[in-house]
């Protein structure tokens, strides 16, 4: 078996314990350490033999090592994302400390960029590898006590002896649900996962209190969790207080105490602890014992994980799925707490360099009339960022892939989501590189003064003194297009709108306010954003939305080269493999708006072409959205880089206008196939 040559990015304490562990195995070895402090490389490299050439100042020059191979980052909180994104960019399996990223995010950003490298990732959750977790695992399968009904699990310290400890900082993410919350989680979820025959699960539901300290952040948190299966469980975690730290599971038949689930043997070995059985008036005792300090076991089950050529670890580490669960739990936890990491402050700037792979294509720009920048054919879609953290993920990735159009609305979020998008483009000072399309006017809120005054409170949220485009969110049939042509070519004049036009709208409505601008020398609306997609919407997905996937409409866009944003552009997934259109709810699902025989044609129509072109059915779909006889954007709502990266692999399917007609039953056969 390969022995594993790792590396070190921050020799600290935690880096201690794991070299200690390392050094216990056969299976890797330290090689090599990365810090910017001169003395901690020479007093940790003395302890752990490290030569002298593989002690490095900087964090490139040790993932630029050729020999090797795997890297394990014990940086502070705020940097884990960071290194290891260097590190998995560099081709380098790689294990970091928990919690990964600050944020669910963060984390996702990390799964997604090690499966684009294909490279080894691991949360390190050191305490997962010990065996007493394996027989854990085998007392809940074999129904040892019965049926779980419900989980104790804490972790708590008192650190207050050193109140400059990173804990207490709050530049460094600190706090207990960050620093050691997430065990009680994982420990629980584990359990409950296990009970349900699977091997993990997160809270459907998780309440909480906190003490939150000077520094502003948590010392002390309690939570309880309920769990789909109808498991409970108690949680708790503490920097500022002692707690008996032990994990409990009460089943119907009896009960299981972990007497030291989370740190056995972590400084030296032996690592041996105790499982306690008691059912009825019996207990019993199970110890189990190895020699081997704590970190040993996960240096062993990395090291030989990636020797095998794995991706992520085996059960029962913590898998790339439940790092992603386990930090939307952590967040959620935090939230009922009050505790707002750093990160999620309105107007820091907290970017992760490197969140997508290299070569991906070149966004198109496209020139729009009365609108001052030329715009990305893609426009990123912003219903569903929450917070500046979340949101600064996904839109420094665009604005690093070379995006600059964004897509909002009045009410989207109830006005969070505009006054995220606003903190981001402030804290980036980007409102002069972006393109930000406004929307507002939805019923009973669909008339000129109505519009008029969302208007300004949109533009308030989002930081800007006029939006590029405006878009009506419906029609209001009832008020003539007179009236709406009269006031956005007065706002026009006033500064506060640059092109208009209308989502949900009919051609006829369409046209006839063209008309009449252009005959009494007004301000046309321009832009027309229906779902534009391969499939055709059969059944509306909304109340009110139009299709402009007929040929009424695709001659008079052409026509009058009128501009085209559609939303929905890919059919909700219509065009991905079924076994993930199967995992999307069906009241939501593709199937359920866009169901037919002549869609599953155009399906079948895009598989066969993208199997030509090397590409998958659901880039040929939007490509060919964005292939069309007059200005056509599309927008998409990617939730992570990763989503964005696949999204973005479109731009790489050149469709002529016959394969464009071919795919849309135009015509029964294309002659470049």
């Amino acid at each position: 078996m390969k022995i594993v040559n790792w590396g070190i990015i921050g020799p600290g304490t935690i880096a201690d314990n794991f070299a200690t562990g390392l050094a216990q195995t056969d299976t890797g070895r330290l090689s090599a350490i990365a810090s910017r402090d001169a003395d901690r490389r020479r007093a940790f490299g003395d302890k752990f033999g490290v030569a002298a050439g593989k002690r490095y100042a900087s964090y490139e020059a040790l993932v630029a090592d050729p020999e090797v191979d795997a890297i394990y980052v014990s940086t502070p909180h705020p940097f884990h994302a960071e290194h290891a994104l260097l590190a998995i960019r560099a081709g380098k399996a790689v294990l970091v400390e928990k919690p990964a990223g600050l944020n669910e995010a963060e984390v996702t950003l990390l799964v997604e960029a090690a499966r684009q490298e294909n490279v080894f990732f691991m949360e390190a959750y050191m305490y997962r590898c010990h065996p007493q977790i394996a027989r854990l695992a085998e007392l809940i399968r074999d129904g040892v006590i019965g049926k779980v009904h419900h989980i104790h699990a804490t972790f708590g310290f008192d650190a207050r002896k050193w109140p400059t400890s990173r804990v207490y900082k709050y530049e460094l993410a600190g706090g207990g649900i960050i620093d050691v919350g997430g065990y009680a989680l994982t420990g629980a979820g584990l359990v409950a996962g296990l009970a349900a025959g699977g091997t993990y699960q997160t809270p459907s539901k998780i309440k909480a209190t906190g003490i939150l300290g000077a520094t502003g952040v948590d010392e002390v948190s309690y939570a309880s969790a309920i769990y789909a299966s109808g498991i409970t469980a108690e949680l708790a975690c503490a920097t500022s207080r002692q707690m008996d730290n032990q994990m409990r599971i009460d089943g119907s038949d009896g009960s299981i105490l972990l007497t030291n689930p989370w740190m056995p043997g972590r400084n030296v070995g032996p690592s041996d602890t105790t499982i306690r059985i008691t059912k009825g008036d019996k207990t019993s005792e199970e110890v189990i014992r190895h020699p081997w300090q704590l970190f040993g076991f996960e240096a062993d089950l990395a090291s030989r994980a990636i020797a095998a050529g794995l991706k992520e670890p085996p059960f029962p580490a913590v898998s790339h799925a439940d790092s992603i669960a386990t930090a939307a739990a952590l967040d959620a936890w935090r939230a009922e707490a009050g505790y707002k990491t750093f990160a999620e402050v309105p107007g820091v700037i907290r970017k992760l360099p490197r969140s997508l792979p290299k070569g991906l294509p070149a966004i198109p720009r496209i020139k729009v009339e009365g609108v001052d920048l030329p715009m990305t054919s893609f426009v990123m879609g912003c219903d569903n960022r929450n917070t500046p953290a979340e949101g600064a993920v996904i839109w420094d990735a665009w604005m690093e892939a070379g995006g600059n159009s964004f897509d909002t609305a009045f009410v989207y979020g109830g006005g969070v989501h505009e006054g995220v998008l606003g903190q981001w483009l402030k804290s980036r000072g980007v409102q002069k590189e972006t393109v930000v399309v406004v929307k507002g006017g939805v019923p009973p809120y669909c008339t000129p003064d109505a519009i008029e005054a969302q208007l300004n409170i949109s533009l308030d949220r989002l930081g800007l003194d006029h939006a590029p485009i405006y878009i009506m969110h419906r029609d209001n049939p009832d008020v003539p297009v007179d009236e709406f042509v009269d006031l956005f070519t007065r706002l026009n004049k006033a500064g506060k709108v640059g092109i208009w036009g209308g989502s949900n709208w009919t051609i006829e409505r369409l046209g006839a306010a063209q008309d009449a601008a252009r005959a009494a020398g007004k301000l046309a609306p321009q832009i027309l954003n229906n779902n534009l997609s391969l499939a055709v919407m059969e059944k509306p997905i909304w109340f009110g939305c139009l299709t402009s996937n007929t040929p009424e409409t695709l001659k008079f866009m052409a026509d009058r080269q009128v501009v085209h944003l559609s939303w929905s552009s890919q059919a909700r997934g219509y065009f991905l493999p079924a076994e993930l259109r199967d995992r999307l709810p069906a009241d939501i699902g593709p199937e359920n708006c866009f169901g037919s025989d002549r869609n599953a044609e155009r399906r079948r129509r895009a598989e066969e072409l993208a199997a030509m072109k090397g590409l998958t059915p659901h880039a040929i779909a939007a490509a060919w959205v964005l292939t069309q006889a007059f200005p056509s954007f599309a927008l998409i709502g990617p939730r992570s880089p990763g989503e964005l990266a696949s999204t973005l692999a479109a731009l790489n399917a050149k469709l002529s206008p016959e394969e464009c007609a071919w795919l849309n039953l135009e015509c029964d056969s294309v002659s470049s196939k």
